[in-house]
């Protein structure tokens, strides 16, 4: 089924009656989780409305959903007022439907879709950035990965937060017989993984980052990153909007309960 037709069918959930002065923007909404994401912003309210980036035309779109043209788009936000951005770096698939004209972001365009939407008048910035599971040091789950990241976070945003949620690896295609052997070798051990460096389901990875998306605009600025171990623990609540409103304010957050589980 198409994930954007999910997504669309989120905005049929109940909204908030009082108005809403905010608006959100979303590059990346095709795929499993940047179609989960959108889902949530439109359904568990928060936004007055919310746009997604789109490569042609898309008819229709429910109420409180715009879209917005790539490239091109700087203008197009401005006149759309929004004030909290969210980019989903999702694993690559052949899109089908409506997922075929929305657009969606590599990870090397990670820098140029964050600086267009600074100019665009964007104020708050999630990027959601899944991993293979266990595959990331210990020294980058909490700090910047990469030069584009640095770059992000030097663009002036008031917050810039980064979310690495933990997925199943990404295996390429193996060149060779010596790295297909290596592959089969791997694939025939079981590593004992910790489960908060486990996978983590695209709808509870959705649900954590609708809910930091908005609770930025009440958050002290900065630029933050939130660590597998965090999606995970989220992904245990039954409502993981306190977990989110804690940790934006800096509060000291209950350790988790955790098993070591296979992978």
């Amino acid at each position: 089924m198409d994930s954007l037709q999910n997504a669309l069918r989120g905005a049929q959930h109940p909204r908030p009656a009082a108005p809403l002065a905010r608006r959100a923007v979303v590059a990346g909404a095709a795929g499993a989780l940047g179609a989960a994401v959108l889902e949530q912003l439109l359904g568990r309210g928060g936004f007055a409305a919310v746009a997604v980036t789109t490569l042609q035309p898309l008819h229709p779109t429910p109420r409180g959903m715009a879209t917005l043209p790539w490239p091109g788009v700087v203008p197009h936000l401005a006149a759309f007022g929004a004030q909290t951005g969210v980019i989903v770096l999702d694993a690559p698939r052949l899109a089908h439907g409506r997922e075929a004209a929305l657009h969606r972001p590599l990870p090397q365009d990670l820098a140029a879709v964050a600086a267009a939407f600074h100019q665009g008048g964007i104020d708050d910035l999630l990027v959601v950035l899944p991993h293979d599971a266990a595959r990331v040091p210990d020294a980058l789950k909490a700090g910047l990965a990469n030069l584009d990241e640095q770059a992000v976070a030097s663009l002036g945003f008031r917050h810039v937060v980064f979310m690495r949620p933990a997925r199943a690896p990404q295996e390429g295609a193996a060149d060779g017989a010596l790295q297909r052997v290596a592959q089969l070798m791997l694939s025939q051990l079981r590593f004992m993984v910790p489960q908060r460096d486990r996978p983590v389901r695209a709808a509870k990875v959705a649900e954590f980052a609708a809910e930091l998306a908005r609770g930025l605009a009440q958050a002290p600025g900065g630029t933050r990153v939130v660590p597998a171990e965090l999606v995970w623990q989220a992904s245990q609540q039954r409502d993981a909007t306190a977990l989110a409103q804690a940790w934006l304010a800096g509060e000291a957050l209950p350790p988790p309960h955790e098993r070591a589980e296979r992978m």
